[in-house]
Formats: C-alpha cells, structure tokens, sequence
C-alpha cells in the first residue's frame, strides 16, 4: 500500500463513526495483567457481530459486546471484534502475563491537624474478589474477603512498611492489627511526598502482594463551594483546560464549558470552583481561557518578571536590553513568545519571535537565562511559523537540554543539546498529525517522569513517541471522539483520563499506556534493541558534601554482535570529578556491561586566599544522565537522569553528646556573671536569661572534673557519625573563667596555635562568634604556617582524639553556655555549630579545721595563762601588802 494510501485508510478510521473498543482489569492502573486476571471487553458501536479470541483464551459471551475474557496461557494475545460492513475493527496484542502477584494493598488517610499526624490505615484486598468501594477506592474500612486475606497474610508473617524516596524514611505499624488493618502513623510533609507501601515476602496460595507507589503530602485545600455562587466555565464548545501542580500532580483543575472542577486527590472526590454574584460579568464568567501562567515567571510580550516568596516579583529583563545582549537589529520586530523552566532547575528559557516581514513568516529564537550566573545564552535554534501560529515549549526530563514544541498540527524536537532538531515523523513522512486525525488539531502534548509523550488530538486520537525518537505511532482508538477529556497523573504516577459530560459530572478512568505501546510496537514489529538496563540508582536527587562521593552501576544486557554501550552525560557546572569503571562479559550470546560511575570532589578549602569565594564557585547543581546507545519505543525504560548537589544538606546538625532538653525542670531563669569573669572587663555584673527552649537541659558537673565534648552529626534520618575533626568552642556570654588542660607544646604544635586572643586581636570589628572559624582557620604543625612563640599557652582547639579537655576555676561556681563551632575546612559546607550548657558545683575551699583549732587552741592557752599567772601575780602584790605593809605603827612602852 502507497503512503498516501495509507494515510487515507488511517484518516478513514479515525472518522466512521464511532465505532471502538477497549478493554480493562480490577486491578488497580492494570497492576496485575496476568491468566489469573478477568479482562473486561467493552465495544461502543452499532456494527458488532462477535469477539474474536485465541484458543487458549475464553469469553463469557462471544456475541454480547461486553463481556469478561480470561487467558489461560502467557504471551501476546490477539484480540479484536468481528463486525458487519466493509471495515475491520482494530486489533489488539495484548501481552498477558504470567505473574505470581495477585494481591494488592488498599490504604485510608486520616488527617489530625491537630498534631500534624497521618494515620494510614492499610489492609491487602484481592481484585478478583473485592468490594465495589474498593475498586473505586472509596472503602473507608476492608471489607469481608479483605479481613479474612489480611488476617491470613498476618498469621503468616506479613507486615506492611511505608518507604519514603524523598526523606528516605521508613515507618513500621505502631500497634497490632485492628479489624482486618494495620494502622501505620507518618508526620505530615509537604517536602517528602512520594511514598511505597512494601511488605514482606509472604506468599498465601502462591501469591504475593504488590509494591504500591503513591503520592500523598500535607492535605491541600479546595474552594468550598457557597450556595447562591455562579459557575465560571470556558466558552461553549471548547475543549477541556486542565493544569496541575508539577510536583503534586493529584492537585488538578479543569475548565469545562459548563463548569471549573477542582480536586485533591486525583478526581476521587472534586467540588466545584464557582464565584460570588457581581463579582464577574457573565462574559467574563464564561470566558476562562488556557493561558501560560507560572508562580515564579511573568511575563509581557516586551518584559519578564522572577517571583519570589510572598508574591516578591522582580523584573529581570526587558526586550530593549535582550536586543543589545544578543545584538538583535533594531529594524526588526522582537518579541516575548514563550517563557517555561528548562529541565535545569536553576535556567529559564525563552523563546522569541524575530521578523523583518511579519505579514509572510517570523522566526522564532531561543535564549536561555540562568539565575545563579545571571547569564542569558543564544542557543543555536530557529524556527521558522506563520504570523497567526503560537508555539508552546515543553523540557523533557534529561540531563542536556532537550525539548518538544508545538502548534496545532505539528511537534517539533530539539535533542542533545540542540544539536538535533526536526519535527516528529508520521507514516505519511509529512509530520502533520491533522492529516491522520481527520483534520483534528492537536489538544494537549502530556510527558509523565518515565520518558513517555503523548499527543492527543481534539477528536480523542492519539499518537505516540518518546525521549530522543523522531517518530510518532498512532495508538488504537480508546475514546468516541464526541467525549470530551484529558490527561492527568493520578496518586500512583499513572496516566488516567478525565471526562467530563453534559449533566456536570466528571468520570475517570486508568488508561493501560504500556499494554497499548507493547500492543502497537508488536504489530509494527518493532523491538527494543536491548535485552534489560539495571541499575541501582533508588534517588534522583543526592546531595554531596565535603569529602563525600557518590558511586552508582549501571548494567546493559544486549543480545551479541549489536555493539550497544552506555552514554554519560552531564551538564551544569564542573564540579565534580568522575571516575569510570567498565567491566565486559560475554555468555550465552549475550553481552553485559557494566560501567561504574564515581563522583566526588578534590579540592582543599584550607587556608586559601577567599574560602568563601571558592565555596561558592565549588558548589552546585549538575545533572548526569546515563542511557544505552540506542533504544526504541519498545524500551519499557527512559534513560536514567540524577541531580547532583554539591552544597550544605539543609537537614544536617550537630549536637553534643549527653545534652537533651527532656532531663530537667522544663523553665527559664536568671542569674549574674560577675564582672570579672567577663572577657571585656565591663563595669558591672552580667545578667543573663537563661532560654530553656533555646540552651536545653544543663549539665552539672563538679568544678573539679574536666570536661571533653564528644560532638555528633546528625540528619534527617537521625545519628550519623561521631565528629572527628577540629571544633572551637566559646561562651556566648563573654565568660572568660575557664580554661583548656592540653598546651600548644602539649599537642605537638611546631609554631604558636591560633587562639581566640590572637584571633580577636586581628579581628576586632567582628564579635567574637566571627573572628575564628573555618574560612580562616591554619594548623600550627609545619613550620611553613605561623610564627613561633610562646608554646606554653593552652591549647583551645579540640578533637574527638586530642584529650583536650575544657577545665574550671575552683574558686567559685557558675554557669556557661558553649558555643560549639566545627573549625577543619575541609568537612562541610554547612556553617555547623550547636550549644550546650554546664553548671558546675563543688565546696570552695576555706583555711585547714586543723589549723584553725591549733590557732583557738594556743590563743586560749595563752589567754589562760597570762589569767593564771596575772592572779599569781595579784596574790603575790597582796600578800606583801598584807604581811609586810608599807607603812609600820611606832607604839611606845610604859615604865613599870
């Protein structure tokens, strides 16, 4: 058949009708696929005589256009209605599995605003055997054949476990089983919202569970919906507009012509958005257009606005200046076309529209600005629309730039680094997808995380390609072309289609895009040049620090003499170093190779000119992106892209050991530091509060024991490693009464160690927190660095190793808060520091009680002595005054 012929054939089925047929499971998103699997067939047309199935497959009921098929045997099964008239109906392969997993896990979310806490109530339901509300994903509780699975898998060893990518946290059931469930409690997080629930390797009647990968975060809330308000709705007979949240897809809005719907959870439930009387005209009201809008990009046809926190908008750049950068004649019409997030998280680009003649044809440009740098970069592109064409961009998820554009007919592609471009290819060799659509123009382009795209026409046809190919199939018909829907990304990451009909409702629906690839990709006969590419790579972002490396694998499996191997690739700054080790092996006619990738950093940040400056030219983002040397449609797998962060992880801390803020009176207080005490000699006393919420719980010790810090990094996830490195330590309050018991000789230093006298003598603008860390921190063990002087001084830099112990007066007692500050240059780029609080205590030394008795003792035996020999002395003077007086009586005698 000619390609026009062709062409025609396609045009013809696209529009006869609407005569179709598709097919489903109970299994949720077409998890399990397999002989164990009921498959609902459904035909939607008027001309339908009977199925036809293979032998090893049966049908309930042959000639009733719905009905269940069941295959006994694995492999591709061809299936496809039989109808009266001239044209046959598509055929179907449908590749059939053969898979040990039956079972799946179900999950309930209860929200407690209140402690910011989610209760996940998870139980195992099978989906031959499940409750309707089940199915829909409405049940609030298991239900009967769910109580009796989940109890038996219990019985024998089954526990489910939440697995989070993001935070890499895990949580466990916190009680018993309850009712047939297990009850599992997370903290709510808007920043770790992709999660697994994985269970043991428990198998009931030789079946597994499923591994259950959704979406969940902190609960978002909708516009309630107020009596009296008026719907708000797109003009009659358009076509649906939808947009979503980038990294919440289940928060979605879509503007239907009658009505806007909004949702949370990936349409399970959705309310209406509707607004208050007066406050739109009724033009306005029905009049809501699909227009390019970002929270963090505005822009004018002459002008471009960054916006920031608190709807902070700046304005970087206007197309007068654009003109000079890129020397853009000034007799030609510029304008902004387009603005959109390039895959780069840190670039923007932008697209212009350039003529000289723009009634014939304009020229559009592109230019990329980068918001670390500053820079705006021509790219070599240019294409060349009519006037009346507006063309819109899309960034695949690639390590170098790549792109898709398009307007309503074709889609354009720009691969490796723009160094490739073209527009998609169809089997008329035209590349105009209205020509097999039935003159239908293109409604919306959609690329989910795995590398697939997907272009949907207005009429429901749809086409097919992916990441770096350069053609597009057209899948079999799913949906009447009078049904108006779109796509979306439900909790699970999976493609699912939204309807919305007249009376005001929407339906979704799964839609099986890798059983509808396998099925086209097996009738074109086309294969995955490939046989498997292993990995184990779990994250896509990682974060890299100081002395830090990162090592991954990468495994390609092809059949002999292909000649397949594995690209890296990267882009962004060079900041890191790679090491690539390959290993090659041969068996069985297959080859395996496995490349080795290490990143890490060689750079010493010790004493150089601008260690500031040299962080920031080290730090980051880069992305690699590793991929087999050719693959195809039939590659169930896109190349595998990580963001490397090389920087301070905002989640890492330090805390010193044996310090918490739980082993105390909880309460704040105050108390004076005497004023010599104080490092700056002030006038008066200190007065200090202490801050219980901000110091913790202090340590008492007695003022005679030395005290060594032993600190310990931690993160997220919680203990790390015990610091071994330099740190310094100071008392926040200026407190100087303490003291280090190791000296400089002590320690081995050859010239005088840097201390926080000499440091705050060549720093003396800064507060003391500033004037030693490590941006200017020297070792004083080579002669080569420092000046020699007095190694006699204490030595006031610690390790876990040295010894160094901090020592305190005996003297008197008192309280310090430490500072704790890590001082090697070399370890982190995190400013870490932590504080910790000592009381000491102790009995202050008085005078000897031996001594001060001897002293009492010889004063009263003095005292007594000089009493008794006083009153010796007394009686002596007395008994002379008494037997011999002074003062003698002369008498005279008679004569006789």
């Amino acid at each position: 058949m000619s390609v026009q012929g062709l062409a025609m054939l396609l045009s013809c089925l696209s529009c006869c009708g609407s005569a179709l047929w598709r097919y489903s499971t109970s299994s949720t998103n077409y998890r399990i696929f397999s002989t164990r699997s009921s498959i609902k067939l459904e035909y939607e047309g008027t001309v339908f005589s009977e199925w036809s199935v293979p032998a090893t497959c049966t049908v309930n009921n042959k000639s009733s256009p719905v009905t269940k098929l069941r295959c006994s045997s694995p492999g591709i099964q061809i299936i496809k209605p039989i109808v009266t008239g001239p044209v046959e109906e598509e055929v179907r392969y449908l590749a059939v599995g053969n898979s040990n997993t039956c079972f799946l896990w179900h999950y309930k979310v209860i929200n407690y605003s209140h402690n910011l806490t989610q209760i996940i109530i998870i139980w195992v339901y099978d989906p031959e055997n499940a409750d309707p509300n089940e199915l829909a994903w409405q049940a609030n509780e298991p239900s009967l054949n769910s109580i009796i699975l989940s109890k038996q898998l219990a019985a024998m060893g089954q526990k489910p476990t939440i697995y989070t990518y993001l935070k890499r946290k895990i949580y466990y059931p916190q009680t018993k089983m309850k009712n047939g469930a297990w009850y599992i409690s997370i903290p709510m997080a808007a920043d770790d919202l992709l999660k697994e629930i994985k269970g043991n390797l428990v198998a009931f009647q030789d079946c597994f569970i499923a591994d259950f990968l959704f979406l969940l975060t902190v609960p978002l809330p909708t516009i309630p919906e107020t009596p009296g308000s008026l719907p708000i709705s797109s003009p009659p007979g358009s076509q649906l507009i939808s947009d979503w949240d980038v990294c919440l897809p289940t928060f979605a809005v879509v503007v239907a012509d009658t009505e806007t719907f909004q949702t949370n959870n990936s349409f399970r439930t959705w309310t209406r958005i509707r607004v208050p009387p007066n406050i739109l005209t009724d033009e306005e009201r029905r009049n809501v257009s699909g227009g390019k809008r970002s929270e963090m990009a505005i822009w004018t046809r002459n002008k471009i606005y960054l916006g920031y926190a608190s709807l902070k908008f700046t304005k970087i750049m206007t197309i007068q200046n654009l003109r000079k950068i890129l020397n853009i004649s000034p007799a030609a019409t510029t304008n902004i076309h387009n603005v959109v997030y390039t895959a780069y998280p840190l670039e923007l680009a932008v697209l212009l529209d350039y003529c000289v003649t723009c009634d014939v044809i304009k020229n559009i440009h592109l230019v990329i600005y980068n918001e670390e740098t500053k820079q705006w970069v021509y790219k070599d592109f240019a294409l060349a629309i009519t006037p009346n064409s507006f063309i819109t961009p899309y960034f695949l998820l690639t390590a170098m730039p790549e792109l898709i554009l398009w307007d309503k007919h074709r889609v354009y592609y720009c691969y490796n680094n723009f160094t490739s471009t073209g527009v998609i290819q169809t089997p008329t060799g035209s590349g105009n997808l209205s020509k097999l659509s039935h003159d239908s123009v293109i409604h919306e382009v959609f690329a989910d995380y795995l590398g697939h795209i997907l272009v949907k026409m207005e009429n429901n046809i749809m086409f097919y390609f992916k990441n770096n190919i350069r053609d597009a199939v057209r899948l079999s018909l799913w949906t009447n072309s009078a049904t108006k829907l779109f796509m979306l990304l439900n909790i699970s990451a999976q493609i699912y289609l939204v309807s919305v009909f007249q009376n005001d409702t929407i339906h979704t629906q799964a839609y099986p895009l890798n059983l509808e690839v396998q099925s086209i990709t097996f009738k074109r006969n086309e294969k995955c040049p490939f046989v498997t590419l292993h990995d184990n790579i779990i994250h896509v972002f990682y974060i890299l620090d100081k002395g830090q490396n990162l090592s991954v694998w990468v495994q390609l499996v092809y059949p002999e003499n292909i000649g397949l191997y594995i690209i890296v690739e990267s882009y962004g700054p060079k900041i890191l170093e790679v090491h690539h080790h390959l290993e090659y092996e041969v068996a069985l006619g297959f080859c395996t190779k496995t490349i080795t990738l290490t990143f890490f950093q060689n750079v010493n940040y010790e004493a150089v000119d601008d260690y500031f400056q040299l962080q920031h030219q080290q730090t980051g983002l880069m992305l690699v992106q590793v991929s087999p040397s050719e693959y195809s449609k039939a590659c169930p797998m896109a190349p595998k892209v990580l963001q490397l962060a090389v920087g301070c992880d905002p989640d890492k801390y330090i805390a010193v050991k044996g310090f918490n803020k739980t082993n105390c009176l909880q309460h704040d207080f105050t108390y004076i530091i005497e004023k010599s005490y104080l490092r700056n000699e002030p006038s008066e006393n200190l007065r200090v509060n202490y801050i219980w919420k901000k110091y913790g719980c202090p340590m008492r010790l007695d003022f005679r024991e030395k005290f060594h810090p032993l600190i310990q990094l931690y993160d997220e996830n919680g203990f790390v490693e015990d610091v071994e490195v330099n740190f310094i330590v100071w008392e926040i309050h200026g407190r100087a009464d303490y003291s280090f018991n190791s000296t400089m000789k002590k320690s081995g230093c050859l010239n005088e160690a840097q201390s926080w006298k000499s440091m705050s003598a060549l720093n003396k603008h800064l507060p003391l927190g500033k004037v030693w860390g490590p941006e200017n921190y020297k070792n004083c063990f080579s002669y080569a660095i420092g000046k020699p002087g007095d190694l006699n001084q204490p030595y006031e830099i610690i390790n876990k190793s040295n010894y160094n112990h901090l020592v305190w007066p005996m003297d008197h007692t008192g309280m310090y808060v430490f500072r704790v500050k890590i001082l090697d240059p070399n370890y982190s780029f995190c400013n870490l520091t932590a504080l910790f609080a000592i009381e000491t205590y102790g009995l202050i030394p008085s005078p000897n009680g031996y001594l001060v008795f001897s002293v009492l003792f010889l004063l009263m035996l003095l005292f007594f002595t000089l009493l008794v020999l006083s009153y010796f002395h007394y009686m002596r003077i007395y008994k002379q005054y008494i037997f011999n007086p002074i003062h003698k009586t002369e008498r005279k005698q008679k004569n006789t």
